[in-house]
Formats: C-alpha cells, structure tokens, sequence
C-alpha cells in the first residue's frame, strides 16, 4: 500500500519546506519515499504543488490524479485547483485566509476565498479549515504556518507518523536558531488537529502497516501496527462540469498574474 500527500499553495508559503519534512521524516521511519514539487512560478506569488508518496505501493514520485489520501492547501483556490488528484474517501486541510493574485489589485472582483471554502464544503466530506492568521498568531508571523499546518494533520491523526519523529526531523532539518519556534509551532498545531480527530484516521490501509512483517522468538509478527484486512482500491475520482468551471476560472486568474 502506499500513502500519498499533495501540498499546494503560493510561492513564500512555505509548500516545499513543509514536504521536504514529511518526505525526511518517512525516510527516517525506515519507509519508501518519492517526492517532487512543480513550483513553475513560486517566485513570483504563482502556484507551487509538492507531492510526497510513502509506501512500497509508489512507484514514481507525481501521485495520479485521484489518489490523493490528504491534500494540505496553504491557500483556498489552490485547493480547488488541486481537488482532481483527491480520492473518494480522501481528507483535505485548507487554509482559508486567501492570498490576492496583483490583478486583485487592478481589477477587484471581490475575492476573498470564501467562495472557494464554501465549494470544498460541498465537494469534501473529510476537512479541516485552519485559519492562518489564528494559527501563527502567538507566533508573530504566518511564516511558521507551514509547520503549524503538519502538526494540524499529525494531531487529527492523518499523518502516520508519531509527533516525536516529526519534531525530530525538525531539529535536524531547520536552521539551529529557528528550532525551539517551530517546534512550539507544530505543537500547537497538533492540539488544534486533535479537536478534528474524528476527520482522521483512515479507514485504509497506512503506509507504515504495509511494511513487511518479521517474526519475533515467539513466532509472533511485529511492527508498527498489525496488518489490517485489505481494502479493494478506491477508483478515480472524476471532474463534475461545476467543478471544473471552478478550475478553469481560477487558472485563467493565475495565468493573467504570469502577464504580470
């Protein structure tokens, strides 16, 4: 089996730190791991997708659409616009402060990003809306979002690994004078995820209850957990005709910010 988690957001969020982690920390769970981030115009405000894939199960690095187990978005129309790779029975963490393309600026049409979360309402049954602001603000700035967010999914339990090997990774990953902060950081966003507890938990299969299975001198198998009975594979989830006027609308807003 595999576990896949597809980060999406806006270039200065933080997407590609924050899979780097969870890709670090998998690997030093002893698990297979694939990670590759499309960041096309991240310089610029423009779109940044990261896709990590744990699991025997993940051959290649980009998850196929409709395979996605959690989708953590840094910004609400990236969400949407990242909804296509979700499976059926898939979670979604969404931040819902929205980040305002320039052509806001030039031309107000009004977005806010509330359109977008009420749309996610509708279309996920498994979410988590985190307000940004809210979240990092004991912390001075929504630059620590990013770790707050993963402490959001470890502590709803869509994450499999225990928060003692996330911060771990934390310490060995973040520069040395950021460290305390950003621990603190995914602390407190693992209180916030434990409230959503009842959205975790995935029915499926983990990653890590995939690992081959040795034998104790008892004869006994051992792991991180026992295997549990195998789930028939969730098929694709295709795009409805609302759902994807909705993209359409949103990648014509991010191409006229590429004109920019």
């Amino acid at each position: 089996m595999s576990y896949n988690i597809l980060l999406c957001g806006v270039g200065g969020q933080g997407t590609v730190l924050a899979s780097k982690l969870l890709a670090a920390t998998a690997g030093g769970a002893g698990l297979t791991v694939h990670s590759a981030e499309t960041i096309g115009m991240a310089q610029r405000g423009g779109p940044v997708t990261s896709h990590v894939r744990i699991g025997e199960d993940a051959y290649s690095p980009m998850i196929p659409k409709g395979s996605a187990d959690l989708i953590i978005a840094f910004e609400p129309a990236e969400a949407v616009r990242s909804l296509d790779y979700l499976k059926s029975n898939g979670a979604v963490i969404v931040n819902e402060v929205c980040i305002k393309p320039v052509t806001e600026s030039l031309q107000p049409t009004g977005y806010d990003g509330s359109e977008m979360i009420a749309y996610l309402k509708k279309r996920v049954s498994r979410l988590i809306v985190v307000n940004a602001d809210t979240l990092c603000e004991e912390f001075g700035s929504v630059r620590f979002f990013n770790i707050a967010v993963l402490g959001v999914a470890a502590g709803a339990g869509l994450l499999d690994f225990s928060r003692e090997e996330i911060l771990s990774t934390i310490e060995k990953t973040v520069k040395k004078d950021f460290v305390e902060i950003n621990k603190k950081a995914f602390l407190h966003g693992c209180e916030v995820g434990a409230e959503q507890k009842g959205v975790g938990e995935f029915p499926t299969e983990s990653a890590k209850t995939a690992l081959p299975q040795t034998e104790n001198g008892d004869g006994e198998k051992t792991g991180a957990e026992e295997r549990t009975a195998k789930k028939k594979p969730v098929p694709a989830r295709r795009m409805t005709e609302e759902e994807a006027k909705l993209l359409l609308a949103v990648r014509k807003e991010v191409a006229e910010k590429k004109k920019k």
